[in-house]
């Protein structure tokens, strides 16, 4: 038998794992939080964490562990360690860093402090020690606030963070907890943007022009080997609301465009399309009518890349206005999807999109009712992870490296803006006993990269295979936003 399968084969048994249908639907956890949850990250060993979003309580945190099929739908939520009480923030930067770690930084409302106060404050969640460290800001910084965040696709996996009521942004050395300034030449404000990963390894931005002017459509790129930004050029319609400067989320999509989606504040919202080959823009659709509702937009919103190659979007009258619609862009097409159980009492901006190692998108909206999204078709065989090179023999508490093509997916999966940010663009090894058919994530640290549609380039992960595991005959798989390699046979002793 040869190590690696077909990928057909691979194909059915992840259509089967995942429990895919022919069509949309929403399924609320087993076992649902009895609290609600705003913030979601998955992290390198599989599990998922949530933030109790409650004024009483912002520095508390759980996490949700799959049950030993993996799924995500019956699985379990337990308490982990809380926040410092000095430190409970809403709406942060976030990354999980190459060691496995989770970061947060900055925030809104700290501790529910109401009036325009944004924290400088930050704190790294170690899951091997269940514990939470402070970080200390860059040099000068008075905020840090609701700003956005990616991790660079540099060999050592850069973090940037941004400062949302400045033009200043920095990079964070994991290892000494030390900032270094970065970002020369922003035009505006960083507060109420997104960032965007794009395949040649830069940031895409559109610019919400907060305290620089109106009238404007610029946007602009973070070219990562200079730290410098420039202009990307206009945007052909206005994205940004004149009022809020609010902005939607930016989806790159598998064929090199960037869909991005805006508010409004006195009609439907507009898209833009990016092409990152021709470094131009074109215009998109405006978000229609529905149900008589002509105002629907973006104005602070979840997106994400289903595993089909659509991108999804929330929206919401105007700006804060309830009555949520789902909308997907093939490419060419925007058309309305069904919505979770709370959608009529949903804003756009109560919304979060994770993308879950099933394929399927968890879904938080600060309620107790969390939703899984299985979204209709499957994945091309070009977009999935590869597997170059594994030990066919794995011995349990031992860590390995896996070798292959694609393990940073096409995307950054989910993405928010400057509320919010969930990227899961590293990939998780998942490991499944052939007699048993239970299911182990082997926790993933210090990828070789993190650039997205990265194509035939070499890259690599390490992985611990977890104490407890089942021994004997089963198969090992790379795992990238939901889509899998064709599994390898293994031993594990």
């Amino acid at each position: 038998m040869t190590m690696l399968k077909k990928l057909g084969s691979a194909l059915l048994a992840t259509l089967a794992f995942a429990g895919l249908a022919s069509a949309q639907k929403w399924q609320a956890l087993k076992h649902e939080p009895s609290f609600p949850v705003g913030a979601i990250a998955l992290l390198s060993d599989g599990t998922v964490l949530l933030h109790e979003e409650q004024d009483s309580t912002p520095q508390k945190w759980y996490k949700l562990t799959p049950d030993d099929t993996g799924s995500y739908l019956n699985g379990t939520i337990k308490p982990i360690a809380s926040l410092p009480s000095t430190y409970g923030p809403f709406y942060f930067g976030s990354v999980v860093l190459p060691d496995g770690r989770y970061v947060i930084e900055g925030g809104e409302y700290n501790n529910n402090c109401r009036g325009g106060c944004w924290t400088n404050l930050g704190a790294i969640y170690d899951p091997v020690k269940n514990k939470w460290t402070p970080v200390t800001p860059p040099a000068g910084w008075s905020t840090v606030g609701d700003a956005q965040s990616v991790i660079l696709p540099t060999t050592a996996g850069t973090y940037m963070q941004a400062n949302c009521c400045s033009i200043q942004m920095a990079l964070f050395n994991p290892k000494t907890l030390k900032w270094t300034a970065t970002g020369q030449g922003k035009a505006d404000w960083n507060d109420e943007e997104g960032w965007t990963l794009l395949p040649d390894g830069n940031v895409l931005t559109v610019d919400a022009y907060v305290n620089s002017g109106t009238g404007k459509n610029n946007s602009e790129i973070y070219n990562t080997a200079k730290g410098t930004w420039s202009s990307a050029g206009s945007t052909p319609v206005q994205l940004w609301g004149a009022s809020t400067h609010e902005v939607g989320p930016a989806v790159l999509m598998p064929n090199g465009t960037v869909f991005a989606t805006g508010a409004n504040d006195s009609g439907a919202g507009h898209t833009a399309i990016y092409n990152t080959k021709t470094q131009k823009w074109s215009t998109g659709p405006s978000f229609p009518t529905v149900k008589g509702v002509s105002n629907l937009d973006a104005a602070d919103a979840p997106g994400a890349l289903e595993i089909n190659g659509n991108a999804i979007v929330m929206t919401s009258p105007g700006y804060g206005g309830t009555g949520a619609v789902f909308f997907e862009w093939n490419g060419s097409k925007l058309t309305q999807v069904p919505g979770p159980p709370n959608a009529s009492g949903d804003s756009s901006f109560y919304g979060h999109f994770l993308e879950l190692p099933t394929g399927q998108l968890l879904f938080s909206d600060f309620s107790n009712d969390l939703e899984v999204f299985t979204s209709k078709g499957t994945y091309k065989a070009a977009w999935a992870p590869t597997i170059t090179s594994v030990p066919t023999t794995l011995t349990h508490g031992k860590s390995y490296v896996v070798k292959g093509t694609q393990f940073g997916g096409e995307s950054l999966g989910g993405v928010y803006g400057d509320d919010f940010q969930d990227a899961t663009n590293w990939a998780l090894v998942r490991i499944t006993n052939a007699s048993s058919k239970h299911v182990v994530y082997a926790k993933t640290t210090n990828p070789s990269s993190y650039s997205v549609q990265s194509g035939s380039k070499a890259e690599s992960t390490n992985f611990a295979v977890p104490a407890g595991i089942e021994t004997g005959a089963s198969t090992l798989e790379v795992v990238t936003n939901g889509i899998p390699s064709a599994p390898v046979d293994v031993t594990v002793n």
